[in-house]
């Protein structure tokens, strides 16, 4: 996993797999037959990591369920940085890959979707202004989840570990969507979460 995140899945060979770990390539090549063996043993890691992610979904009737699952994300961004860089060309190479994008990429949009509309039920955010405003608002925060990671690497500055940034930056896109109701809830329990003190 260290490998892939620095170097990038493709520029990763069974050798520097077997180097890292301080054995030789075929006694790597006899637990993993291939580099393919290994990406999907990972596979099977990342997925109980998303799945994680999305069961921490409505388990808090109020803002902090979206910020803690956000937390999620930033972690697994942090901790797999090649996973969003490197799975349209994997799930182009492997089945496995193929299939989890097509399990898994859906479900995170969805239900980056249903939480706005349950939060407007709840009165905290307002109705749809126009038909399509929040698929698009659902689009832009799947934007900052998935590619928070691939900016930071191609900025100057490494922000990966800057949590309160990333938090900053989704629920910015909610700020002008919230009722009143919805400012007093965010500024009771979301705002002092993300700023720093002083």
């Amino acid at each position: 996993m260290r490998l892939f995140n620095t170097m990038g899945v493709a520029n990763v060979r069974l050798q520097h797999i077997a180097d890292e770990a301080g054995i030789s390539v075929g006694n790597l090549a006899y637990h993993y037959r291939n580099k393919d063996a290994l990406i999907e043993a990972l596979f099977a890691q990342i997925e109980a990591e998303l799945q994680d992610i999305l069961a921490a979904y409505r388990l808090y009737p109020n803002l902090l369920d979206f910020d803690q699952q956000l937390g999620k994300y930033f972690a697994f961004g942090k901790n797999y940085p090649f996973y969003f860089s490197d799975l349209l060309q994997l799930s182009r190479e492997l089945e496995v890959a193929r299939q989890h994008k097509e399990r898994y990429i859906p479900r995170m949009w969805q239900q980056l979707r249903k939480r706005l509309d349950f939060n407007v039920q709840r009165g905290i955010l307002r109705p749809e202004a126009e038909p399509g405003l929040y698929d698009q608002l659902t689009e832009s925060m799947w934007l900052i989840i998935a590619f928070w990671p691939t900016q930071c690497a191609l900025r100057t500055n490494d922000c990966r570990q800057d949590e309160m940034r990333f938090k900053k930056l989704v629920w910015s896109h909610w700020l002008p969507h919230f009722t009143d109701q919805g400012r007093q809830e965010y500024d009771l329990l979301i705002q002092p979460l993300i700023t720093l003190p002083g």
